[in-house]
């Protein structure tokens, strides 16, 4: 109640109380119900604070306890695969855009023989390829992974990579390399929240830290996580939404398998209707250790047995639950990959009751929230590839004239990810067809779709073309249902002149 309303209920508090009655019910009129403070949001509380603010002091819990349930539960693991399979799947290959055919091939091998694990990765381990993938496992777990860009002596060119985990970041470092900057959870910032460097922990082999940690220029390394706010400084677990479901979800299949190994058991208990002792058939057998026993206790297929006067048996046959835990499983998993972006069949692979039509929308939706992490993952690839050229010019294995004045053009590149089976290759297909003759789509896009590139497309077509019809193989009506395309000459060749 207000100052006005508080002089008035001293002359009249029926006046001062109709006053508040209304002037609530106007600021309900002007709010949100998702702001309200009645009696069923009224224990949710929530302030706003910088990203930084709001996840610092949970950042190490979360990493920790998506990290206990990436070792522990199959449900987390099917999301990390289902990223593993269509952000990285086989691969990317390079393409080369220098303009100069001979030096974009000459790259393009140079760069397949650095992707192999000697020559990429400082430890000899992985291959690019598996390095890439074990960068997609940590964003989604860790929150995001560090590639560190190491000049080294040995491989095909002096220039590797080396991977750190986020939790090597020197969080307790305060003072910063330049003047004017700020360090927050091991990076060092400038006054624009531009990362300048990057302070690391040292530890020995047997993995014990050493006190002093080591600085690295932010471009001589690369942060590969997301950011969903302009005030976040460092990485959040991609997993973050979704833990308490999955670890509830785990709990239950624990708890369902432990009923289900109690419901395999039968129990049979002997009621006795006459007391212990007494003489004859009724007597009750005791053992050498004077514990009550009970002749033919143990049953066995087939077993007949006769019961002591007045006995009877009580059998104990508990129930399954696993009907119901069926159907709840399903839920429980759509929403966990409703909430990393992913359909039901992507995460479970459970095809049961999907058509064409759904498994092609939901294949299409998915590749959509896959594309975020692509675009990421690319960007890291090309700074990658930038450094792998510089290196390769110093290393002599090329010598493109002008290059340091025209950096740029001899960098150009893109990138070929390698397609994945089609769903139904003859409606895929025919679709392919429709939306080129419709205009839809070009035959570059085709191509791209398919992880090729179109002008070797078409090279490759018009080799296979040539040498059929040098060897009087109708290759044309195979390729295109035309015999035509095969028997007609070359474009390039002289058509002879008519007399």
């Amino acid at each position: 109640m207000g100052i006005l309303e508080g002089l008035i209920a001293a002359v009249s508090p029926r006046w001062a109380y109709e006053r508040e009655a209304w002037r609530q019910s106007y600021q309900v009129l002007r709010h949100y119900d998702a702001a309200g403070q009645g009696r069923i949001s009224g224990h949710w509380a929530a302030i706003n604070e910088s990203a930084e603010t709001t996840d610092r002091y949970s950042r190490d819990i979360i990493r920790a306890r998506a990290r206990d349930l990436e070792r522990n539960s199959d449900i987390l693991q099917s999301v990390i695969l289902a990223y593993d399979r269509n952000v990285v799947g086989k691969g990317y290959t390079l393409r080369a855009g220098t303009g100069d055919s001979t030096l974009d091939r000459r790259l393009e091998d140079l760069w397949r023989q650095w992707c192999e694990a000697k020559n990429c990765d400082v430890t000899g381990e992985q291959s690019f390829t598996e390095l890439l993938r074990m960068a997609e496992e940590r964003k989604k777990v860790d929150g995001g992974i560090l590639f560190l860009f190491r000049h080294t002596a040995g491989g095909l060119v002096p220039f590797k990579l080396q991977a750190i985990d986020v939790d090597e970041l020197d969080s307790g470092r305060t003072q910063p390399r330049r003047k004017g900057n700020r360090v927050v959870g091991g990076v060092e910032y400038n006054s624009w929240r531009r990362p300048q460097g990057y302070w690391i922990q040292q530890y020995d082999i047997e993995g014990w830290r050493q006190l002093e940690s080591v600085y690295i220029d932010a471009k001589d390394a690369f942060f590969l996580k997301s950011k969903h706010r302009p005030s976040q400084l460092r990485e959040m677990s991609d997993l973050t939404h979704t833990l308490t479901r999955i670890r509830d979800v785990n709990e239950y299949i624990n708890a369902v398998s432990v009923k289900e190994r109690i419901a395999a058991c039968m129990a049979v208990f002997i009621r006795k209707a006459l007391p212990s002792g007494g003489f004859g058939r009724s007597a009750v057998q005791t053992g050498d250790s004077g514990r009550i026993d009970y002749a033919g206790k143990k049953l066995t297929p087939g077993m007949i047995m006769e019961l002591n006067p007045g006995d009877s048996v009580d059998a104990v046959n508990p129930g399954s639950a696993a009907t119901d835990a069926a159907s709840f499983l399903r839920t429980q998993q759509a929403l966990v990959g409703a909430g990393q972006g992913l359909s039901y069949e992507a995460v479970s692979r459970d095809m049961k009751g999907s058509t064409y039509s759904s498994a092609r929308q939901n294949a299409v939706e998915d590749e959509y929230t896959y594309a975020a992490d692509i675009e990421l993952l690319q960007r890291m690839m090309s700074e990658i590839y930038e450094q792998f050229v510089i290196s390769c010019v110093l290393a002599g294995l090329i010598a493109p004239a002008g290059f340091w004045e025209d950096k740029k053009k001899y960098m150009a590149h893109s990138w070929a990810k390698a397609p994945k089976k089609w769903i139904d290759p003859a409606k895929e297909a025919g679709a392919g067809q429709t939306a080129l003759q419709s205009g839809q789509k070009t035959y570059q896009d085709v191509c791209a779709e398919r992880g090729k590139d179109w002008r070797q497309a078409i090279e490759e077509t018009a080799e296979v073309l040539a040498y059929g019809r040098e060897h009087g193989v109708d290759m044309g009506g195979v390729l295109f249902g035309s015999k035509a395309a095969a028997l007609a000459p070359d474009a390039d060749q002289e058509q002879p002149q008519e007399e």
